[in-house]
């Protein structure tokens, strides 16, 4: 059987001219990736790494980046990418979890942090980008051969990236993907949305998330083009559409709440991404008033898909055939297996809420070192999500939020998204978020935080009227704040547990 290496190095043969992967005004070849690919795989190799070790690597959206990805398939040795802004304890935490041993980074990460006693890095240091001390440097590798090293233990269930859930309460989990996973979850998306070798691909996220890693690997396996955006912002997503006429991508449903805004501001940028030919929400439930209004403007193909990193796309729903289920987040893929269980693991009846479990083709190896816990994630061979949801009597699955952030109030459970939902309606709200706020009465009540559009003014008694005329009691909000913005980690995902203290 052919390890992704393998199947990237016959692409790269077959279309040796064709661009391979942009990023800012970077280009390069098939061929010349091929040849990065190779001579990054001999100079780790040179230098004291082996199979199976693990090297951590703060990292950015850039081509040696996605070079570094496919040189560690190429010699079986697993990448732990990270944000390189993640706080230091947490960087420590991530890297002792994954027990890295080697570390590739920029010579700026290098001199903050002390690699050898802090972050307790006991083998090969490579600077990225200039000399650090003993440190390698990477820029050394244009200098070794660009035949690709022998692999003929390499089987394809090697773990190539172990990347750490981004749950923002308890210690990360890290989850370990082998080269397969990477191969079939690519494998899986192609086939569902219908990729070719003549698309261009956009991977608007960090490269340190399965997410972005999988929308690079997709046109890499097919002959298509990569298209690495370094940053987000609404402006530099549209622009870049346009400058490299992206046909197809996948954003986080924040990501997509940001484009929406700005297209709503700038009546004629909507025109600059007509060459888009399909395009997925991600990552976290889009708001339905923001999909009614965003679907017309983008003039292509829009999905909506559900999933998590342990499972990778476990539903998916093109609103042009199913626009009358557009509350909904999908029906399972081929191979895919969705049940709902309550508090006491028994299964769900359509329509009743409980936690989403899934039994896939597409799920990760493992949580690394983490044996008992990943075996205590499954109700027999259902994966237990975390999240919560409902399916309804035609198998499509309805996505309520997380289960450690659903609010009981008085006994009674209560769901953030239903008041979001309701908020955001308002036209003077940007996005809203609902929390737990602690109650001696109720153990916890509804807080909701609001961010309104610029220059806009709403008043909390506004607010108060419109929720009693569209909220039962229950989940009426105790507590209105209004802030600039909502905390957010890097994916753009709400970090919830922060509101409280934001109050």
């Amino acid at each position: 059987m052919k390890t992704l290496a393998d199947c990237f190095y016959d692409t790269a043969f077959e279309h040796a001219e064709r661009i391979a992967v942009c990023c800012d005004d970077e280009r390069i070849t098939y061929g010349q990736l091929a040849d990065l690919v190779s001579q990054y795989s001999n100079f780790l190799l040179e230098n004291g790494i082996v199979y199976g070790d693990r090297i951590g690597i703060p990292m950015n959206n850039s081509i040696l980046s996605v070079a570094l990805i496919f040189a560690a398939a190429n010699i079986g040795v697993a990448l732990v990418p990270i944000n390189p802004t993640l706080p230091f304890e947490a960087m420590v935490s991530a890297f002792e979890a994954a027990d890295v041993k080697h570390l590739i980074a920029r010579e700026h990460f290098l001199s903050q942090h002390d690699v050898n006693n802090h972050l307790n890095i006991q083998g090969v240091v490579i600077s990225m980008d200039a000399p650090y001390k003993d440190s390698y440097l990477l820029q050394e590798a244009h200098e070794m051969s660009k035949d690709r090293p022998s692999n003929e233990k390499i089987s394809g269930e090697e773990v190539l990236i172990i990347t750490m859930t981004s749950g923002s309460t308890g210690k990360p989990k890290p989850i370990a993907l082998t080269q397969n996973n990477k191969y079939r979850r690519a494998l899986a998306h192609i086939r569902l949305y219908g990729i070719t070798s003549q698309d261009k691909v956009l991977a608007a996220t960090p490269l340190y998330h399965s997410l972005a890693e999988r929308l690079v690997i997709i046109p890499l396996l097919l002959g298509g083009t990569s298209v690495l955006l370094p940053r987000f912002t609404s402006a530099l997503w549209v622009e870049c559409v346009k400058t490299n006429q992206v046909t197809f991508s996948i954003a986080v449903s924040a990501q997509l709440n940001q484009i929406y805004n700005y297209l709503l501001q700038h009546d004629d940028k909507h025109i600059e991404i007509q060459s888009l030919r399909s395009l997925v929400s991600s990552s976290a439930l889009l708001d339905s008033t923001i999909k009614n209004k965003l679907i017309p403007m983008l003039n292509c193909d829009f999905h909506e898909m559900y999933g998590t990193s342990e499972t990778s796309t476990a539903t998916s729903i093109h609103f042009k055939e199913s626009m009358h289920k557009k509350k909904s987040v999908g029906k399972p893929l081929s191979g895919v297996s969705l049940i709902i269980l309550d508090e006491h693991e028994n299964e769900c009846e359509p329509y009743t809420i409980g936690e989403i479990a899934c039994s896939t083709e597409l799920l990760c190896h493992s949580y690394y070192n983490m044996p008992q816990t990943f075996e205590e994630s499954f109700f027999k061979n259902y994966f237990k999500t975390g999240d919560v949801g409902y399916l309804d009597d035609e198998g499509y699955l309805y996505f309520a939020g997380r289960k450690k952030e659903v609010i009981i109030t008085g006994g009674i459970n209560v769901y953030p998204q239903d008041i979001e939902e309701c908020v955001n309606r308002v036209d003077a709200v940007s996005e809203s978020a609902a929390f737990s706020s602690p109650s001696m009465r109720l153990g916890e009540v509804v807080g909701l935080a609001i961010v309104l559009k610029e220059g806009r003014e709403l008043s909390e008694k506004e607010v108060r009227s419109h929720c009693a005329k569209n909220l039962a009691d229950f989940q009426q909000p105790h507590e209105i704040v209004f802030l600039n913005d909502l905390p957010k980690n890097s994916m753009g995902k709400l970090v919830r547990s922060e509101l409280a203290t934001r109050k």
